[in-house]
């Protein structure tokens, strides 16, 4: 083969493909969290189930669809079982026996086989699409203690059978769910992006024939495995261990730890996760698939951006998980926020591998953050959903971590997830909110000489009546942790009614349902990113320029890098802040 043009353009061909499937989703979608968020993700494999290309959306997402077709294939729909027109769908996080499915209930994958020219199976079509509600307990993120209160469960079955669709499970799951509306919309986006896939991979088949494709396709993976194995050889050998904690402030027992070794053989690398703490009574555990994807994304920040991404990638990759852990639980234990958990699993692999490749790691980001709430108000927003309520909240992005030679970014959805902001406009529409705040909290970012993301803040107040509110983040207590004597960032809290006589500040950082009422606010104030380097090695240039833009105040300059900043002449003190660096106070030191 080695047709090295053949190769870039199927690929680009094949990731074009992938990002239509989610984009054809995000476009046609109903509810907000998928059409202004973009919580969906897509795939396209082979025949054997290798991943060609996927869209970029949701980091977490994207490698468990893998695991999730592999369990389909094995444990239900052999390929042998599968016809044209066909179209599988689960959400189930234990289809198959062990937690290789789904991440949670309400990611709904639905599969679509592709077959060339009616005939023959070429590959396989795949979406994942974050559905608002599934009948849970509550719409909204809070503490379940197992799977059957996080939703219906639907193991894989045919929702469309060659061609024609299964009314009676429609049915189902349009009785299953508060927002009949937005479940009807987003499934029909999710089936649409499912023929997007199914068109395009045989367009492709039809321009360069099924032998072509199938060589090139192999020639593709290997040259992806060449590469990530390239990257990893440049690691150095040895093992490299960290920890980390979550629900740092004791929240449900809490915390709990998070243990993993890295071990690096030539350009094989094992991630062991032995040590990690058993599964817990609660919805943060995450599943194999969900620990997998973690291990995945974390290998692809750490590696070159321009090797495609395929099945070749994942090949020197192994993964130990001991089953019955936070990284690998057993039913019927819940999983419904396992994010809590993925996201410091990123901060973990990133702290174990900061010895082996310091000039690529990031230090902590903010990590796992969510606000939901609804409520009613048939004046401003009649026509809500099952019991005229509307909702509204976001994956609220905060301060993310330093590298070396660069800032944290500031008010980013961190590393597994990636979804977008929702414009304020958008949920006071569709919902009764007033958005009264989104700014950036000053003093905030993790110093270093390569400070961290600052921290946001954020303010709403409910125009609805009996308002239920869930909310969740991370790192309370503990900040996120700096890097190479870099210092940590800022810790977050949700305050309710800020500034009244009602005020009162969250004890923990998540927790169960909140009641509401009409004009109550909810402030939330995200952890920040954390600094890599000495804060007294920083350029004063930057130290100035943040102080005039108001991101640091002149004594935090001070305190915190050892820069004298006159506010009044725009300028650095050289002379005093030379003085001051060289006096450095011990705890710089």
């Amino acid at each position: 083969m080695s047709d090295p043009i053949l190769l870039e353009v199927v690929n680009n061909a094949l990731r074009s493909i992938a990002e239509q499937m989610s984009a054809t989703m995000v476009r046609s979608s109903y509810s907000t969290i998928v059409k202004e968020m973009k919580d969906c993700s897509s795939a396209i494999f082979d025949d054997s189930g290798r991943l060609l290309a996927e869209g970029a959306n949701i980091p977490i997402h994207l490698n468990c669809l893998s695991p999730c077709l592999s369990t389909i294939l094995t444990h239900y729909f052999p390929k042998e079982a599968m016809d044209p027109g066909d179209l599988i769908v689960t959400n189930h996080p234990y289809a198959g026996g062990h937690s290789l499915g789904s991440h949670h209930t309400k990611d709904i994958i639905m599969v679509e086989p592709v077959f060339h020219m009616g005939i023959e199976l070429v590959g396989f079509s795949v979406t994942m699409l974050h559905h608002r509600d599934v009948a849970g307990t509550y719409t909204g993120d809070s503490w379940t203690e197992e799977i059957f209160q996080e939703g219906f469960l639907m193991e894989p079955v045919k929702l469309f059978e060659k061609g024609k669709r299964n009314e009676a499970l429609w049915r189902v799951m349009m009785n299953n769910t508060r927002v009949p509306r937005d479940m009807h919309g987003d499934l029909m986006a999710q089936i649409s992006g499912c023929h997007i896939g199914t068109e395009g991979l045989n367009a492709l088949i039809d321009k360069y024939g099924l032998l072509v494709m199938r060589a090139v396709v192999d020639e593709l993976l290997d040259y992806s495995e060449k590469l990530t194995r390239l990257e990893i050889s440049r690691m150095p050998d040895g093992r490299y261990s960290h920890e980390e904690k979550i629900l740092d402030d004791g929240y449900k027992g809490g915390p709990y730890n998070l243990k993993l070794t890295v071990e690096i053989r030539g350009s094989d690398i094992n991630f062991d996760f032995s040590g990690t703490d058993p599964q817990v009574k609660g919805p943060i555990n995450s599943p194999l698939s969900a620990t997998i994807s973690s291990v995945y994304y974390t290998m692809r920040a750490l590696t070159n951006p321009h090797v495609p991404t395929n099945f070749g990638c994942q090949r020197p990759i192994s993964v130990v998980a001991p089953e019955g852990t936070l990284v690998n639980p057993t039913m019927p234990t819940g999983t419904y926020q396992r994010m809590v958990t993925d996201h410091i699993l990123v901060d973990l692999i990133m702290g174990a591998l900061a010895e082996a490749v310091p000039e690529k790691v990031m230090a902590d980001s903010c990590g796992c953050l969510y606000d939901f709430c609804s409520a009613g108000n048939v004046d401003t927003h009649p026509g809500g959903d099952v019991g005229n309520r509307h909702y509204w909240g976001e994956i609220v992005p905060g301060g993310l971590g330093a590298r070396n030679g660069k800032d944290g970014i500031t008010i980013m959805s961190c590393h597994v997830t990636n979804c977008p902001l929702p414009p304020v406009e958008a949920q006071e529409i569709e919902s009764p909110v007033l958005f009264q705040e989104r700014a950036i909290q000053p003093d905030s970012a993790g110093p270093g000489k390569y400070r961290g993301g600052f921290a946001q803040r954020r303010k709403w107040k409910v125009l609805g009546h009996d308002g239920q509110f869930f909310h969740t983040s991370q790192k309370s207590r503990i900040p996120p942790q700096g890097l190479f004597g870099g210092k940590p960032g800022k810790s977050g809290k949700w305050i309710i009614n800020e500034g009244t006589t009602e005020e009162r500040i969250l004890d923990e950082a998540m927790g169960d349902v909140i009641n509401l009422k009409y004009g109550d606010t909810v402030t939330c104030i995200t952890p920040s990113g954390g600094g890599i380097g000495d804060p007294f090695e920083r350029d004063p240039e930057m130290v100035l320029r943040d102080t005039l833009s108001g991101l640091i105040s002149p004594e935090k300059a001070l305190e915190d890098y050892g820069v004298v900043v006159d506010i009044k002449t725009r300028s650095i003190l050289r002379d005093q802040t030379m003085e001051t660096r060289e006096r450095r106070p011990a705890s710089h030191n």
